[in-house]
């Protein structure tokens, strides 16, 4: 039984486990690829060192909504740069957040804007951070019509746009939240939409499942999300590993 956590933040710092201990664990677990996302330029080269140490380790680069004070317009260019000359599975973690006190639609829609352009450009996918702009954002991805979709991380809106974006070739990343019996709207959904317009992620070390609260989260714990998943769909396991896993390969190609 193979996993792919489709979206883990890799710091090792947040750790108290050292590195091979949590790939290790993961490991054991049945995951087989960890996609790294990149939020901000200066940390582009730590990653890429990182995903090249481990071939199931898988880069993707981009500039974070939240992190608007670290970026600047050069970054913009270096990230170019790499898209072109770099084996990078996707362009993110990019996206809008409406949700923190300083949000500037704006200026993030500009950093957004450019860099859907440089995924149609490269033709890759990307990986979306998208907190109270679902609608911003559909708006922006139907304008540009990417090739590849992407991921929309840590999905939380409602089943409508669920749908528009499952129309624009994107599939919604599923992690920790759904394990928390509270979370009804996103339970309900991983029952009703297909299978298939789900990929599987852990955002470790943040995101913990219920019963977990205030611990740092592994990658390891992406096959309980898939076991809440298969309870709630009165599945095997089995099948939600299969179908989540052939989901993230075909959308990112991981070989």
């Amino acid at each position: 039984m193979q996993f792919i956590d489709s979206h883990c933040h890799l710091d090792f710092s947040e750790f108290d486990l050292s590195r091979k201990e949590i790939l290790l664990q993961a490991r054991i677990a049945g995951v087989s690829d960890i996609v790294v996302p990149g939020v901000i330029a200066d940390r582009w080269q730590d990653l890429l060192s990182l995903v090249k140490s481990d071939h199931n380790l898988h880069a993707a680069l981009g500039l974070h909504p939240c992190f608007m004070v670290k970026h600047t317009p050069a970054d913009l260019e270096i990230l170019e740069t790499l898209l072109a000359t770099e084996q990078v599975c996707a362009v993110g973690e990019i996206g809008l957040d409406l949700f923190i006190p300083e949000a500037n639609l704006d200026q993030q829609l500009l950093y957004l804007n450019d860099q859907l352009a440089l995924a149609k450009q490269f033709n890759l996918p990307v990986l979306l951070h998208v907190r109270k702009a679902h609608d911003q954002i559909l708006k922006q991805l139907r304008l540009i019509k990417l090739e590849r979709g992407g991921i929309v991380h840590a999905f939380s809106g409602s089943e409508q746009q669920a749908r528009q974006f499952l129309d624009l070739g994107f599939k919604l990343g599923i992690g920790g939240t759904v394990t928390y019996e509270r979370a009804k709207k996103i339970r309900r959904l991983v029952q009703e939409l297909p299978l298939e317009s789900f990929v599987l992620e852990t955002d470790a070390p943040d995101m913990p499942l219920a019963g977990h609260q205030g611990e740092v989260n592994l990658p390891a714990n992406v096959a309980k999300v898939a076991e809440v998943i298969a309870e709630l769909r009165q599945i095997t396991v089995e099948e939600v590993a299969a179908i989540t896993t052939q989901q993230s390969k075909n959308l990112l190609r991981l070989i």
